[in-house]
């Protein structure tokens, strides 16, 4: 594996800011089974991450914030933010745990925005099941209102809109 230096994750960063979803990562593990995944991630304002649960008992996801801000937010089955956490390497709360199985979803805030991220493998995609099914599905057109929403939501607010 290479060094990873400033020009690597401004390269991400231009990466993340031409794709259509407005994000691009950068794994470090040498394959998707690896038992550790590690990733830089970088997240431009207005990716959307549909709030999902990893449901196993290892599921759980270390973030850490390497450039930018983002908050992690977190849910209950019904669509309630229980936690909200800002991270930014210069404004304070650098890293948070998301434990296992619980509903959550990031929303970037600034350009240029990377998060290093550490998880137990293998990957393993989302199924349905993994979404919160009150969360709109990706290129949904719900999805600009409901995020407009994150940006603010704060703990006991609850989501604005369903969506089948």
């Amino acid at each position: 594996m290479p060094d990873i230096d400033q020009n690597h994750l401004k390269h991400l960063t231009l990466e993340a800011q031409a794709s259509p979803r407005l994000r691009k990562n950068l794994n470090l593990h040498p394959h998707l089974e690896a038992t550790v995944q590690r990733l830089f991630n970088a997240m431009e304002p207005g990716t959307y991450i549909r709030p999902h649960r990893h449901a196993r008992e290892n599921g759980w996801e270390l973030m850490l914030a390497t450039h930018g801000a983002f908050s992690i937010v977190l849910f209950s089955d019904d669509g309630i933010v229980t936690e909200r956490v800002t991270l930014s390497p210069s404004k304070g709360t650098l890293a948070f745990e998301i434990p296992p199985r619980t509903l959550h979803t990031v929303v970037s805030h600034e350009p240029g925005t990377i998060m290093f991220e550490i998880k137990e493998g293998p990957y393993l995609p989302a199924d349905s099941k993994d979404f919160a099914p009150w969360a709109p599905s990706e290129g949904d057109p719900a999805v600009a209102a409901f995020m407009a929403w994150l940006l603010e939501a704060k703990p006991g607010d609850q989501i604005p809109i369903q969506t089948d």
